[in-house]
């Protein structure tokens, strides 16, 4: 690993999982507030990568662009875009409206692929709306 790399990889706690999203798309932020994971995936830490440069640089050396999708990070496994959203359809809690509904349309892997292009277009015209920029502009 080059000093480059060192210097941008965060630390992690593989007992923990790690989910980075836009803090400033009113879309990923709702959605990360109202997901529940099941007590068994233990502490869930989300990071707004407005303000978590750090996990921005290390998850582009990794080819996962914030811009093109959220990052969860579980059991040590980077899962990015849709299939971040996959597998937290997974791993969430069945309480709830809003979690069940979630779990219904992403817990499958094919349809997930086909709506998250949708939903990633809808995000970007959100942010070209209100003005602000993606994240690795």
């Amino acid at each position: 690993m080059s000093d480059a790399q060192a210097n941008t990889t965060p630390t992690l706690d593989t007992a923990r999982t790690y989910l980075v999203y836009d803090g400033d798309c009113p879309a990923c932020r709702h959605y990360v507030r109202f997901v529940r994971f099941r007590d068994a995936v233990g502490v869930v830490e989300l990071i707004n990568a407005r303000e978590a440069n750090e996990w921005v640089a290390h998850l582009r050396l990794q080819g996962m662009p914030l811009d093109d999708g959220m990052v969860l990070v579980y059991a040590g496994r980077y899962f990015h875009g849709a299939d971040a959203l996959h597998q937290m359809a997974l791993l969430a809690s069945r309480s709830g409206w809003f979690n069940r509904a979630t779990a219904c349309l992403f817990q499958s892997r094919r349809l997930t692929g086909f709506l998250y292009p949708i939903l990633k277009t809808l995000r970007n015209a959100l942010l070209w709306t209100l003005r602000r920029s993606k994240i690795d502009s």
